[in-house]
């Protein structure tokens, strides 16, 4: 056991220390491509404020933890809508399959959509009979392993597009996951890395441009093609430890608490805090605040339920989640998942 206890704090320690250059003491917002990547996802761990490093109970954990998949005692699929904000629609759909109890592999799919609007000028303030969109995506491949009855460890590879109208930008990131049950009330002890990968650069064809050299000579090309240049963005890391334990159980029933720390590489860290009460495993209900003490937030009060519903003598059950989370001065969000276990 105290070889277990090592490993994980020596590579929480390694965490820290790839991330202390990108993370002293300012917010530094703005300074990272594809923002959508810090969105939560999954209507349980949102309700939860985000505090779902540790828990990794449903499909969700591919996001936060993708270590934690091989703890799940079944496998899961998992199809998250949030409404987003100024309209927009926010999808994850996620599959764990645990393969033999000891590992586990998933996929995930993330997109944010931004739908569609008319393209207009000068001339056609109406429109010209074109459409013009914004898409963002996320497609992961995850694997995760059990090496003690209480230690595992896992992640996965994700490509990240980013699209608008013709340009598109794209890249590729890891992601890191640990997940320790200490023997204290099997409190549970989670750490992760998100996004470890390669710069992001926007390219397209309505970055093509004709341009005239020198406008006062005489016999020069007019029409020589030029091509705007972008700059390349760094991807935003997130660096995440938090902790979870069933404070109370009576009976079939049980109250869980759980925090999570977050360190990203764009703005300053923060501490999310949730709660979940269970009754016979059938209903959930949940509360949490996210971004605490992060100045300016708008982020703030979550709160949820959730059901479980097993039809007799079946060997699949069903999930249906449901998450109201306040955001300040933008309109509140809402989030449903529906999720079957088997």
């Amino acid at each position: 056991m105290s070889n277990q206890k090592n490993c994980f704090l020596i590579l929480v320690l390694l965490g820290i220390s790839c991330l202390s250059s990108t993370l002293l003491g300012q917010s530094k917002v703005g300074t990272t491509a594809v923002p959508f990547l810090g969105i939560s996802v999954g209507p349980r761990a949102t309700a939860m404020g985000g505090a779902f490093t540790a828990l990794a109970e449903d499909a969700t954990t591919l996001y936060y933890n993708p270590g934690g998949i091989s703890r799940l005692k079944k496998s899961q699929f998992l199809v998250s809508h949030t409404e987003w904000l100024l309209g927009t629609d926010f999808n994850w759909v996620g599959l764990v399959l645990n393969l033999d109890g000891t590992n586990a592999i998933g996929l995930s799919f993330t997109q944010l959509d931004f739908g569609e609007e008319k393209v207009t000028t000068v001339l056609q303030p109406e429109g010209t009979g074109q459409t013009w969109g914004a898409m963002d995506l996320v497609l992961a491949a995850s694997y995760a392993r059990s090496l003690t009855d209480r230690f595992s460890i896992g992640g996965s590879v994700k490509y990240i597009q980013e699209k608008i109208w013709n340009e598109n930008a794209s890249a590729f990131a890891l992601d890191v996951g640990l997940l320790f049950v200490t023997q204290f009330n099997d409190m549970k002890l989670g750490m992760s890395i998100s996004n470890f990968g390669t710069d992001i650069r926007m390219d397209g064809k309505e970055l093509m441009h004709r341009i005239d050299l020198d406008e006062e000579a005489i016999g020069h090309n007019e029409t020589i093609v030029s091509k705007l240049k972008t700059d390349s963005w760094p991807l935003p890391l997130f660096f995440r430890v938090g902790l979870a334990m069933d404070v109370l159980r009576l009976g079939t029933s049980r109250l869980t608490l759980a925090a999570d720390a977050l360190r990203p590489s764009d703005n300053t860290e923060t501490l999310n805090l949730g709660a979940e009460f269970g009754w016979n495993n059938l209903l959930f209900v949940r509360g949490g605040y996210k971004s605490l003490f992060r100045e300016d937030s708008e982020e703030g009060l979550t709160a949820g339920f959730g059901l479980n519903l097993a039809p007799a003598g079946s060997a699949f059950s069903g999930t249906f989640d449901y998450t109201y989370a306040d955001f300040g001065l933008f309109e509140a969000i809402h989030i449903f998942a529906i999720g079957v276990q088997f």
